[in-house]
């Protein structure tokens, strides 16, 4: 009994011990996370403006949004065709570089590194600084098709390509995606390819018929996080043109919230203009795992929705 006794009060000491370990991000979690997410529902339903305390409005702000802020079907818009020009053009580019990093190269892993540095200055300021100096309308971009005789193209000016200018910054952000994707790859036993061989397949029957079939979770995973990050982009377009581009092209749903909340001062409306945008985010993503099941498989061939 009495080493029963010993033996719980070991348990209890290391849970303790456990506790401390992880109350930092416990205490992060609950201050930086938890704690806003829940005030910016009840700041949702009142007028706020960050001087005076909030007054509760009941559901003016849902009602004002969707009856009389055309900018917000705007943003909206704008964000859609910017996820569905980004998100896929992201996996593919980073699926692409991923096949190509696992061929047998000198030096293959300072290529790795290489190419995945852009997913850590990508979201900075400075490199979307850099971006709308490469493609201003006398950016570096044009100066180099200049030599070539081609004629300067207004990227950030024209609303017709605006917005895809500032997807190719997303897009140019692939190396989380295609770290993993690299993970995949190289789970995949080499035997079906030998097999694959044997039949007579190509590299591209092998590729959809063994490859992409086998890296479905991996490319569920990657969808489902670049939905996401798409959006709640901001940076990158706020840096790039501040005022949301040509004729709103690039107004982004972030952009609207930041206005809203830190240019008008409307924190009440920006709060709820955010818990729009999570139940949208809510809605992509249930489509998503929805759908999954016709197209992701598993190696045990089980649905794990």
């Amino acid at each position: 009994m009495e080493t029963l006794r010993s033996a719980v009060k070991v348990k209890k000491k290391y849970q303790y011990i456990g506790l401390l370990y992880i109350s930092p991000w416990l205490f992060g979690f609950l201050l930086l996370e938890l704690y806003p997410f829940l005030t910016s529902f009840y700041y949702s339903f009142t007028s706020f403006d960050l001087i005076n305390p909030p007054k509760f409005i009941g559901f003016k702000n849902y009602i004002d949004m969707f009856t009389k802020d055309d900018m917000f079907y705007q943003s909206l818009k704008v964000t859609l065709i910017y996820a569905i020009i980004a998100v896929p053009a992201k996996l593919a580019f980073a699926l692409f570089v991923a096949v190509v990093l696992t061929a047998k190269l000198k030096s293959v892993n300072i290529f790795r590194t290489v190419y995945y540095l852009p997913s850590i200055l990508g979201g900075s300021v400075a490199v979307a600084v850099l971006w709308r100096f490469l493609f201003m309308k006398d950016g570096i971009i044009n100066n180099l098709t200049a030599t070539l005789h081609i004629p300067a193209i207004d990227w950030l000016g024209n609303p017709s390509i605006a917005l895809y200018t500032i997807s190719m910054l997303n897009v140019w952000q692939f190396g989380s995606s295609m770290v993993l994707f690299l993970a995949g790859l190289k789970q995949i036993p080499g035997e079906l390819y030998e097999v694959g061989r044997v039949e007579g397949a190509s590299k591209v029957r092998m590729f959809f018929s063994v490859t992409l079939p086998l890296l479905t979770p991996i490319l569920l995973f990657n969808l489902v996080m670049q939905i996401v990050n798409a959006f709640q982009e901001f940076t990158g377009a706020f840096v790039i043109l501040p005022d949301g581009g040509p004729l709103k092209s690039t107004y982004l749903f972030g952009m609207k919230l930041y206005d809203e909340g830190f240019k008008f001062l409307k924190m009440g409306y920006a709060s709820s203009l955010s818990w729009v945008l999570f139940a949208i985010i809510l809605v992509f993503t249930a489509l998503v795992f929805k759908s999954s099941s016709y197209w992701a498989h598993y190696e045990d061939g089980g649905d794990k929705h």
